[in-house]
């Protein structure tokens, strides 16, 4: 089956994931995430890519994003690609790619699912176990979002100014949705979506992006086709 186009709607929410290749530790001490992650802010400047919410693990990341147009994603995550790998290699004296293939990316309706997108993204090392509340993880936005520091990598999104009127009210109403966590569905619907590529969000939303793309946005019906009345013998 011949691979579908990469999704990209610009100014448009879109869910960002790239592993890397077969389980190999992408960071390994501290200069390596602050390496990327400087990195990460000149390519979004660059690119006009607003990060709004991230995670570095050990061997993937997630980026929760808005390109400004078409081309943006795939230049921001190629520019990254060409500095870090060849960073990576000549430091720990290897060869060839870091990826697992190429990055896995889905648009999303910001109204539905950023908010528990930016949660899910987050809450990756709670999860994983590497630590036992999401704010002693240094290596996302998850302080910045609930005022511990002041990420410059991240642009709030308007949904995440609405929790509040004050950075008080927003930044406690995030944490105590943190607490909650997510359910086991909300979780799986969203690493479908990314893994997948296809479009996450209401039947109006799904219409309005169709209008915008030559490609599909969500998985054709299964089942059979159905079958055409008999034609009338003259």
């Amino acid at each position: 089956m011949a691979r579908l186009p990469r999704l990209v709607i610009p100014q448009t929410l879109h869910h960002v994931l790239q592993r890397s290749h077969e389980g190999i530790l992408l960071f390994r001490d501290n200069e390596d995430y602050t390496t990327f992650l400087n990195w990460l802010a000149q390519a979004a400047k660059q690119f006009q890519v607003a990060i709004h919410a991230y995670i570095l693990m050990p061997d993937h990341f997630h980026l929760l994003l808005t390109p400004s147009d078409e081309q943006g994603l795939s230049k921001f995550m190629q520019w990254i690609g060409r500095y870090y790998v060849p960073y990576f290699n000549r430091k720990y004296q290897r060869s060839g790619s870091l990826w697992q293939g190429r990055y896995k990316a889905t648009v999303l309706e910001a109204e539905r699912h950023f908010l528990q997108c930016s949660l899910y993204v987050e809450g990756s090392p709670l999860r994983s176990g590497l630590v036992t509340d999401a704010s002693e993880y240094p290596w996302s936005s998850y302080q910045h979002h609930i005022g511990q520091r002041t990420d410059p990598l991240v642009s709030d999104h308007p949904i995440f100014w609405a929790l509040g009127n004050t950075p008080f009210q927003r930044e406690a109403n995030y944490k105590e949705m943190m607490s909650q966590s997510l359910s086991v569905a909300d979780m799986a619907q969203l690493d479908n979506a990314v893994t997948k590529g296809w479009l996450l969000g209401s039947a109006s939303f799904q219409a309005e992006i169709s209008k915008l793309t030559e490609r599909r946005v969500a998985p054709a019906k299964r089942g059979r086709p159905r079958k055409m009345p008999n034609a009338p013998i003259d």
